[in-house]
């Protein structure tokens, strides 16, 4: 931040990295290595973790390299939950630890978006990767037609961060159009607002890939409100929001 050039007051004040909350969490489609470098150069220091979507780190050529560079930033990296679903869902656990520990992975995450799986199940993946991993892990469907009732996605967020989880993660796919979203992108307040109850908010990563939502979240949560999915694009226009500088949240932080 430059606020040593700018001297501008009444800015909302923002968690210094490494942080619990006010998290950006920034999603990686394919990045090339040169892509990847200047993605860097200009936000490093508003990224707190990247995720390699869906699976992608499977066809990304270079993968090792590209790890290296966001290790070299000080950024941890994680797999997405759709390539542990289909380690999962093919009974090969073990190995997709030994994935992990080859790659000199940190994070991981546990999800079960496009697999059908006992919650308990999910909870013992999560108590076993937690023993070596930092664990994200994601509470909701890729299914829009899914629609899970508050009371469930609260107990299964209990339960994970119980199990070992650093973080729950409220789905909504790369889109913004499932989960905590209706399919037109808008959000369902009232789970969210029935989650933020029963859940520390520092505690959940709320997917938010859309501007709307991105604005809807800090308007009622504050800048330091933890996002995810976001594209690497959209990260300083997201930190601007978090700021109220620009038009959509000016007057958030106004005294």
């Amino acid at each position: 931040m430059n606020n040593d050039i700018f001297n501008l007051n009444n800015l909302p004040e923002r968690k210094i990295k490494p942080r619990q909350g006010g998290i950006t969490m920034v999603m990686d489609k394919g990045l090339s290595l040169r892509q990847v470098e200047d993605f860097l150069e200009t936000t490093a220091s508003y990224v707190d973790i990247v995720k390699l979507g869906f699976g992608t780190s499977f066809v990304t050529s270079k993968l090792e390299d590209k790890l290296a560079l966001y290790k070299s930033a000080g950024i941890p990296v994680y797999f997405g939950g759709t390539l542990f679903e289909a380690y999962v869902v093919r009974n090969q656990f073990d190995d997709y630890l030994r994935l992990l520990d080859k790659m000199n992975i940190t994070h991981a995450e546990v999800s079960d978006g496009s697999i059908e799986v006992n919650h308990e199940q999910k909870c013992d993946w999560i108590r076993k990767l937690s023993k070596n991993f930092t664990v994200l892990s994601e509470v909701g469907s890729k299914d829009a037609e899914k629609i899970i009732p508050p009371y469930e996605w609260i107990e299964q967020m209990e339960l994970e961060l119980e199990a070992g989880a650093w973080k729950v993660i409220g789905e909504a796919r790369e889109t913004g159009t499932v989960g905590i979203f209706r399919n037109s992108g808008e959000v369902r307040s009232g789970l969210v607002a029935e989650i933020i109850r029963k859940i520390p908010i520092d505690s959940v990563i709320w997917e938010a890939p859309q501007k709307s939502q991105q604005v809807w979240f800090i308007q009622l949560y504050g800048s330091n409100v933890n996002l995810g999915n976001i594209a690497p694009s959209e990260v300083l226009p997201l930190e601007t929001i978090r700021l109220g500088l620009r038009g959509d949240s000016f007057d958030f932080f106004l005294k």
